[in-house]
């Protein structure tokens, strides 16, 4: 059986897309299955065994990154075609059965949501993700056995949506004290390419001894793989976050221009801390620009965070 599944370029949205996609593997095991997705998600899809191709598409002006899908795509006599970009390409190819993401579905939902609406599922299938023996080998090198870890992402791809510094670090000399919930704890600090600064600065807030690196370090993947060796995660909405959240690691996200209602970590192990202000609020001033944003979080207290967490953690025990 031949599955065409296009998921989203952006890591979040294809770590969502995971369920959906595990769902169609449990249901049907005899699938072969080609997954279309952007760059950074590619290796995420790469350790499931009935993934026998990932093509990466790569933005090309005029959607001629389309064009070259269909090109490539239109030969095969697909069985099943699950499109979450709403392309044309899923149309205009041979194929036995579609879903595909369109104006029907409830953008209220949470996107977990929404994909398990294209195939009309009752209940949600949650993401999933398959680490390979070579990721796990990976993360261990990074996260030795030892003590528990408190894994980190002070970063985010946009910077009004980046929870401050000196919050991250104020939040983990708090959490690691002798009384509080990890005293001790290695610290973790995650962060993709270009996110170095502030990645760093948080890092060495803590003595060299606990310090644990894994800033623009490793692909998806294994990111993946180490956050899943964390006692517990906490970061800006991102990526990271969703990763940490499928990998079933106990996981705070934080939120303020975004929302929380679309993009909160999934799954039971997860919660959320957000600022006084919705997303809307927070760019409802003259002069807003998205490419210039400054932070747009610090109405989001440690005090409040930390509160959160705890109530958190003592639920988790």
């Amino acid at each position: 059986m031949n599955v065409l599944f296009i998921t989203s370029s952006r890591l979040g949205d294809a770590v969502l897309s995971t369920g959906l996609l595990d769902h169609i593997i449990q249901e049907n095991p005899d699938a072969k299955i080609t997954v279309v997705c952007g760059v950074l998600p590619a290796r995420i899809f790469q350790g499931i065994p009935a993934v026998e191709d990932v093509i990466v598409l790569k933005k090309q002006k005029w959607n001629r990154h389309w064009f070259g899908l269909w090109k490539r795509v239109r030969k095969k006599r697909w069985d099943m075609v699950a499109d979450l970009r709403n392309s044309l390409v899923s149309r205009l190819i041979p194929a036995q059965k579609r879903y595909i993401y369109t104006g029907a579905i409830d953008r209220s939902l949470h996107k977990v949501e929404q994909n398990a609406a294209v195939m009309k599922l009752s209940e949600p299938p949650a993401p999933k993700l398959w680490i390979t023996a070579e990721q796990e080998k990976q993360a261990a090198q990074f996260i030795p056995d030892g003590g528990p870890v408190l894994g980190i992402g002070p970063t985010a791809n946009w910077q009004a949506k980046t929870w401050p510094v000196e919050s991250f670090i104020e939040l983990i000399a708090i959490l690691t004290a002798a009384d509080g919930i990890l005293p001790g704890a290695r610290i973790a600090v995650f962060a993709a390419p270009g996110e170095e600064k502030a990645a760093y600065e948080v890092l060495h807030s803590v003595s060299a001894e606990r310090q644990i690196d894994i800033i623009a370090k490793a692909d998806p993947g294994t990111v993946a793989a180490a956050l899943a060796r964390c006692a517990l995660y906490i970061g800006n909405d991102s990526g990271l976050m969703h990763c940490a959240a499928a990998a079933g690691t106990p996981t705070v996200g934080l939120f303020g221009p975004s929302w929380p209602h679309l993009y909160r970590p999934w799954g039971g192990r997860t919660a959320y801390a957000e600022t006084l202000e919705t997303f809307s609020e927070l760019i409802d001033y003259e002069g807003y620009t998205p490419s210039t944003a400054p932070c747009l979080m610090n109405s989001l207290t440690v005090e409040a965070v930390v509160e959160r967490v705890r109530g958190f953690w003592m639920a988790e025990e």
